[in-house]
């Protein structure tokens, strides 16, 4: 059961086994492939075109996570295209893994891969966003899969509309796994009346006060590096500064795995290529206390991970870099919003940004009234509650 479930790997393999060697890729035929088979010019013009951004789907962030990440390289893709005369243009892209590895569910689905950040949308081409999504479904269906399960996908975003419309069209609707809402930016508001608004003067005052205390250790300046140079340079700032704390010594620092610390690496400078990577470091004098980087998407920005000097605690440093990040988004014309990617209770970015993202993990059935499905969104439901659970119990231990 558990091969017939690993639907990417075993198609992969029978290919190969038949032939002798790697088949050639013919995306635009079978719809299903490789991840590192996709073009990366198409997939980058996709991501020009495409109706919704996610910063965690541009081809340099992906594919750096598929080469060497922990626990998520080998990925497929769920492709769609839309064929011309002399050339065939991409139009849509799901990477996916099977239910048995991304939830060790010997089910016959296909899950969208994890890329490293909270956001699973589609990349759908504004100019074919019906026949994208139903093209992507047709893949699936073709190498055996009864549901797409898309995780991490804006439940209001305008993806998963073109996803609805198609299921509605064939008397069928998304399941809708589970919610929550998580911080946003409305990044065309004026940043100083907008930090007044959500925190009031007497936070900002505090606020203030604990950055002059900062600056007797040093001037404090806000420095952005976007350049490749400049970001390589400030990438090794954030990973020092996001093992020398908590998450060191839970062991998910990028930096403790070999290869975290190189996705990352080549991912941020990747970015930084084509003018989508940021990373904001505030300094007290010559010493960083913290780091965070930001990937930009047409118009909205991602703050993926902040590393903060634990020695400055008490001066709240990550607070005071997001309010001087704030000012940095607000300030820039392109952008419209940014999605904190953070937790759905997170306590330092919730108060500051007040916009919230409905983000949600939704079954995708493939065929019409069909028990398969029922029984993965059962399978799924009952994995939901017991990582509830453990997670209520770990919560209640830890406040002991």
């Amino acid at each position: 059961m558990v091969e017939i479930a690993d639907i990417a790997v075993a198609r992969r393999a029978s290919v190969k086994d038949a032939t002798g060697k790697r088949a050639p890729a013919l995306p635009h035929d079978i719809g299903f492939s490789p991840l590192t088979e996709v073009s990366v010019d198409q997939w980058r013009a996709l991501a020009e075109r495409a109706i919704e951004p996610n910063g965690y789907y541009l081809p340099a962030w992906e594919l750096a996570v598929n080469a060497s990440a922990r626990g998520r390289t080998g990925v497929s893709a769920l492709s769609a295209w839309r064929k011309a005369q002399d050339a065939a243009r991409l139009t849509g892209l799901l990477p996916v893994v099977s239910m048995w590895r991304a939830c060790k569910i010997p089910l016959p689905a296909l899950v969208s891969a994890s890329p490293y950040g909270t956001l699973c949308t589609p990349l759908l081409d504004r100019d074919c966003a019906t026949e994208a999504p139903k093209q992507l479904m047709t893949a699936a269906r073709a190498n055996g899969a009864y549901a797409l399960i898309l995780r991490d996908v804006s439940l209001n975003g305008a993806a998963m509309r073109a996803f609805a419309e198609v299921l509605r069209q064939d008397g069928i609707r998304p399941l809708v796994l589970q919610s929550h809402f998580r911080a946003c930016l409305d990044a065309r508001r004026e940043a100083d009346e907008l930090l007044q608004d959500a925190l009031g003067g007497k936070k900002l005052k505090e606020l203030r006060r604990q950055r002059n205390r900062l600056a007797e250790h040093g001037a404090v300046r806000f420095d952005v590096a976007r350049t490749p140079g400049a970001v390589a340079n400030a990438i090794e700032i954030f990973l020092a500064l996001e093992a020398s704390g908590w998450k060191a010594k839970r062991g998910t620092a990028l930096k403790q795995d070999e290869g975290d610390a190189g996705f990352i690496r080549r991912a941020t400078t990747g970015l930084a290529e084509t003018g989508q990577c940021e990373i904001v470091t505030l300094h007290a004098g010559d010493t960083p206390v913290a780091a965070a980087i930001v990937l930009r998407h047409q118009d909205r920005a991602f703050y993926f991970k902040l590393g903060i000097d634990e020695r400055f605690s008490k001066f709240s440093p990550g607070v005071q870099l997001t309010l001087d990040l704030t000012r940095h988004l607000c300030a820039d014309a392109v952008l419209a919003t940014a999605d904190s990617t953070a937790s759905a209770d997170h306590p330092m970015i919730n108060p500051m940004w007040r916009g919230r993202l409905k983000i949600g993990d939704v079954i995708i059935p493939l065929r019409r009234n069909d028990p398969m499905v029922w029984l993965i969104h059962a399978a799924m439901t009952m994995r939901q509650r017991g990582y509830e659970f453990a997670r209520r119990t770990i919560n209640l231990i830890r406040n002991r």
